[in-house]
């Protein structure tokens, strides 16, 4: 890991948000010099340091259990990729594409997805800890009873993303969509919503606590929480 710069105080939170809400502590990333990517295909168990994958397709390897530490994934393309258990640390993801790339009880901590266009992916159960995903967008995202700490989303569009049973403390929505979100037996924690440019709840209203929102989504918000609560509005 020579050659790997961290600011210091890196990834500490950068004080209250607005109202007093804990804001989401980011990463820093500052990436040492980088190698080539060799190619030759993902390994299950494998062991990346210090790796710029460069425009490699990646579709339908097997990448299980791996580990990416101090890596550039860069225009990769991810159908089908399978990264389930993978650790993806200090690392950055830059305009990913694929459909049902499988990242099912990955961890991922101190990490970038920038632009990212993805459909399907499989994320249940992971662990994401001081990760910002900044622009692009992601179709059905599968992040069923996953672990949210310290999460950025940021002017980027989420559709259906499926949020079941899962654990947000600290998440903010920047500048960005939210449509169709499920948050079914979700437990949430200083989210901040006020930032999404459209908020819908498909389901899991009544999960909302915990979070914060602005006026005017809790006026957008109003008729599917009466009808959450039975409550009948006339006149």
């Amino acid at each position: 890991m020579a050659g790997r710069a961290r600011g210091a105080g890196a990834g500490a939170a950068r004080g209250p948000g607005r109202a007093g809400v804990p804001r989401a502590r980011r990463p820093e990333l500052r990436l040492p010099p980088l190698e080539p990517y060799g190619g030759g295909g993902l390994e299950p168990d494998g062991d990346y340091d210090g790796l710029e994958f460069a425009e490699a397709d990646l579709s339908e390897q097997d990448g299980g259990g791996a580990r990416f530490l101090d890596c550039a994934l860069r225009g990769c393309v991810l159908d089908g990729t399978r990264l389930r258990y993978a650790r993806l640390l200090d690392s950055v993801l830059s305009t990913p594409r694929g459909v049902g790339t499988d990242l099912a009880e990955a961890t991922l901590r101190d990490v970038e997805v920038l632009d990212a266009r993805l459909g399907g992916t499989q994320a249940h159960g992971a662990v994401l800890e001081r990760v910002v995903v900044r622009g692009g967008k992601i179709d059905y995202l599968n992040l069923r009873k996953a672990k949210l700490r310290d999460v950025v989303f940021e002017g980027c569009v989420l559709v259906e993303p499926d949020f079941g049973g899962a654990r947000l403390e600290r998440v903010e929505f920047v500048d960005c969509v939210l449509r169709g979100a499920d948050l079914t037996g979700a437990t949430l924690t200083d989210v901040d919503l006020r930032g999404a440019t459209e908020l819908d709840i498909a389901g899991g209203l009544d999960r909302l606590s915990g979070a914060v929102i602005s006026t005017g989504q809790l006026l957008d918000l109003a008729p599917a929480l009466a009808a959450q609560l039975g409550l009948r509005v006339e006149g």
